[in-house]
């Protein structure tokens, strides 16, 4: 069988077992004419191999078509061509063929052997199944969208690819995209408004699209603790900001106004502590923490809760009060002055807090501390980390540590407000052994906070934390690593030798 066609069947090829090559011619020609007789016979009952494999049937009678008459009557004009062209080349082509003598033997297959040979050649690998690929015509288009042939009408031909006008969408709100210009984010198109709505930031203030600078790029502040996004210019546009947790008042919600000027955001409001009553439950567990870690505070220190202004009156009558920030929340008095307390908390009046009812305290210095003033209507874990505070200035003072530099004294006493902020947030923490006493009386005391109020309390922490001040910031960031190193007492007694935080 030929290698390159199939379809074409050439003379068999004769193999066998060794043969006498010096019969007679006729002995041949008889040999010859049997071989014929069963190739004719055998023929009608072979089918045609086609160019292509085809799979054999899978019943044994299925029946193929019958080749039409004309076709016969060439088939046998033909076979009768060649039966004759073959007697005429039998006598001398043996002539041709080596003797036994030389290794070649000769001889005929039978119809099984030409059969078998037909079938091994099918099977080969040479000749594997093959599928033909799809015919398509020049024009012959897939729509990219429905994934069906685009017949007639306009198309759209965007990334390599056609759509039908109607299945060319927007990935985000899967309506058509009917406009000349379009956004697109990887293989997948957007309108210009989706895609502006879903990657430009959006100011958390007024909701608007942050424009862009004069450099064509978007230019935002964040606050670093919130993350609350919004235009530069709410900075300097007289936007409200809470004087608690510092995040800025959006357009769709109203701050609550102190008479002081300062503005209270809804969550700070929730917990915010009003007046000197109010406050004392919480002044007295501090006092209660502090003797659980083994530093308490013998004498009665008045403590008052005051407006901005006579806390401002209050540090400039005290000689010593450079410690104090620009903003200043609490003060440790050690003079004596008359301060005017908050004996009732205000009303509310719209998103106003009015009708503060005050009253003037004469101190009286009886020991080196007066009184402690803390600043009203703060949240009540903020009140209480300004109270941890200034309750360390007072215990300072009253245990003889004098004439401290401010990044000693204040850094340490923001290292107990701090402690003290971790035992209410995490009250599962203990920062100390000493603590633990202290911890589970406090917390007994009040009920579950939630989770407003202690991420309230994270963003206190994190502003003594990363406070920026020297004697605040970096003080607590020395007197911290101290104390985590060597202990709250061994820090303090180095403090009272030396005046300094132990290396």
């Amino acid at each position: 069988m030929a290698s390159s066609d199939i379809n074409h069947l050439s003379h068999p090829c004769i193999y066998g077992g060794g043969r006498d090559f010096s019969s007679s011619h006729s002995e041949r020609k008889f040999g010859f004419m049997k071989w014929l007789s069963k190739l004719f016979k055998g023929g009608s009952n072979r089918g045609r191999v086609g160019r292509h494999h085809l799979p054999e049937p899978a019943e044994e009678n299925m029946s193929w078509r019958a080749p039409s008459r004309a076709s016969d009557d060439r088939a046998r004009s033909l076979k009768e061509k060649e039966l004759g062209h073959a007697m005429e080349l039998s006598p001398g082509e043996d002539l041709k063929r080596p003797n036994a003598h030389q290794g070649y033997d000769w001889g005929i297959d039978t119809e099984e052997d030409y059969s078998k040979g037909v079938e091994d050649s099918l099977d080969s690998s040479t000749y594997p199944p093959y599928a033909p690929a799809p015919y398509y015509p020049r024009d012959y288009r897939i729509c990219g969208g429905c994934n069906q042939e685009i017949l007639y009408g306009n198309c759209l031909g965007c990334m390599d690819s056609y759509f039908h006008p109607d299945c060319f969408r927007c990935h985000s709100c899967c309506y058509p995209i009917t406009e000349r210009e379009f956004s697109l984010s990887g293989k997948h198109p957007y309108h210009k408004d989706c895609f502006k709505e879903l990657t430009h930031p959006k100011c958390e203030v007024c909701f608007q699209f942050i424009p862009v600078n004069s450099a064509g790029l978007i230019e935002y502040r964040c606050h670093p603790f919130w993350s609350q996004k919004y235009c530069p210019s709410h900075e300097y546009d007289n936007t409200a900001r809470c004087g608690s947790c510092e995040r800025l008042e959006p357009r769709n919600i109203k701050y609550y106004r102190l008479e002081d000027g300062r503005s209270l955001c809804l969550e700070c409001m929730e917990s915010a502590i009003m007046d000197t009553g109010d406050c004392q439950p919480l002044y007295h567990s501090i006092r209660d923490y502090y003797e659980g870690m083994q530093m308490r505070i013998d004498q009665q220190v008045p403590m008052l809760l005051v407006e901005r202004e006579a806390l401002n009156e209050a540090i400039v009558g005290e000689k010593n009060g450079f410690h104090h920030l620009p903003e200043t929340r609490g003060l440790c008095l050690s003079e004596e002055q008359t301060v005017t307390s908050i004996q009732r908390r205000p009303r509310i009046g719209g998103h106003r807090l009015i009708g503060i009812r005050t009253q003037p305290h004469k101190l009286i210095r009886r020991s080196e501390v007066t009184a402690i003033l803390v600043l009203y209507g703060l949240p009540r874990l903020l009140t209480g980390a300004i109270l941890a505070h200034e309750l360390m200035h007072a215990w300072l003072r009253l245990k003889g540590y004098r004439n401290l530099n401010p990044e000693v004294e204040e850094g340490i006493c923001q290292v107990l407000s701090y402690m003290w902020l971790e035992s209410e947030v995490m009250p599962n923490f203990q920062n100390m052994p000493s603590t633990a006493s202290s911890s589970s009386s406090s917390s007994s005391k009040k009920g579950a906070k939630s989770h407003v109020e202690n991420k309230l309390g994270e963003f206190f922490m994190n502003q003594i934390v990363n406070d920026s001040s020297p004697a605040y910031g970096g003080g607590f960031r020395a007197a911290n690593e101290a104390v985590n190193k060597y202990g709250l007492r061994c820090t303090l007694d180095h403090i009272r030798l030396t005046g300094f935080f132990p290396m």
